[in-house]
């Protein structure tokens, strides 16, 4: 196939890992179903994605866009010159790269590429990972053609008959972790005989979680348990030193942890945010959960994410603000309840959408296909 004759794919979105990753993932299905597509990404030139997608193997094209900010400020002066930089350098590259199809993934980058993409008559298509929609996402809404969702219900805030019902994209070795207890167990130094309970506060770590735990550390030494504790870059020294004080040998705090299929095989409780692509992979892991989900997020859609497992008997809710009252007596008493994990595992394996980048990427290539008819 000559190139000129290449289906031309634009995927724009980031800010956070959790717009990147199912921006990546989409990309690579695409890639899978047809080798010879061309991808081009579209961020915000001074976001992570900049670093994180040429690092996947794709090329990425910044634009000078950022937030608004919801108080009075100096700084949304600098928002609407960004703004009209940012839709002139969209202009331009949606004119050079002449997509088929443009996907929008959420974040500032996505809302400004879409908008023009959309007014240029390509077709367009948006995922929104979460359960309450992103301002960019619910601004687009009537630009794109197809809307995928991970949650149901969304009508209530986009066109039921754009919504696909497609669920998020996760990392692939998280899907395989059956029969892998034995190494996970090796692999942390865990003893065989004892359950587990996993941390999780996300790459960076959570402050309220973190916290929490150090607070009950000299309770959590005396537990017939083992704890695995991911605590983010900007709390392992923190963590430290609590631990050097109150010595707990069952307790194995890393700032981060490579390893999460393993991670997730050896947990029997996990204590996590509820951030969209988080939940994604616990559906599918389908291990009984406690969430505190952060309150310092946009809509706080991270509440609204946990609540959407809580009131189907899916996870425990604990809010941030009762965290350090409640989490840790919440998890001891879960961990030792295995009818009641029994019941939260089935009931959040239920949610899981499978096999959601495929899904997600044929989507995109029907679009992309018309376009070329």
């Amino acid at each position: 196939m000559s190139k000129q004759h290449n289906i031309r794919v634009i995927i724009s979105g980031g800010g956070t890992g959790g717009h990147i990753f199912p921006a990546i993932s989409i990309a690579n299905a695409l890639k899978e179903i047809d080798p010879a597509i061309e991808i081009l990404f579209v961020g915000a030139s001074d976001r992570m994605e900049m670093e994180r997608v040429p690092a996947a193997g794709y090329k990425i094209i910044g634009l000078p866009i950022s937030g608004f900010q919801r108080r009075l400020t100096l700084k949304n002066l600098s928002f609407f010159v960004k703004l009209f930089r940012s839709l002139r350098k969209a202009s331009t590259i949606i004119k050079d790269f002449n997509p088929h199809v443009a996907v929008g993934v959420g974040g500032y980058a996505s809302g400004a590429l879409l908008y023009v993409a959309a007014n240029r008559k390509v077709p367009a298509l948006i995922q929104e990972q979460n359960s309450y929609p992103g301002i960019t996402n619910k601004l687009l809404k009537n630009k794109a053609e197809k809307i995928c969702v991970a949650y149901s219900g969304m009508e209530r805030f986009f066109p039921q008959e754009k919504i696909i019902l497609t669920g998020n994209p996760v990392r692939q070795d998280i899907l395989q972790i059956a029969g892998k207890k034995e190494e996970a167990l090796e692999y942390f130094g865990l003893n065989k005989d004892k359950k587990v309970l996993l941390i999780l506060g996300g790459s960076l770590g959570a402050r309220t979680i973190n916290q929490s735990l150090m607070k009950d550390l000299a309770g959590l030494s005396s537990e017939d348990i083992e704890v695995v504790w991911q605590t983010g870059k900007f709390y392992i020294e923190e963590v430290k030193a609590a631990l050097e004080n109150i010595p707990a040998a069952n307790v194995h705090a890393m700032d981060f942890i490579s390893r999460m299929d393993l991670a997730y095989a050896c947990a029997d409780v996990i204590i996590s945010r509820a951030g969209a692509g988080t939940i994604s992979e616990l559906c599918l892991v389908g291990k009984a959960c406690i969430l505190v989900p952060s309150p310092n997020v946009a809509e706080d859609h991270q509440t609204k994410n946990a609540m959407a497992l809580a009131d189907q008997d899916a996870a425990i809710l604990v809010r941030d603000k009762d965290a350090g009252a409640e989490m840790i007596e919440e998890a001891l008493k879960l961990i030792n309840d295995q009818t009641k994990q029994k019941e939260l595992s089935e009931n959040i394996e239920k949610m899981a959408l499978k096999d959601s980048a495929k899904i997600i990427a044929n989507e995109v290539l029907k679009l992309a296909k018309r376009e070329k008819e």
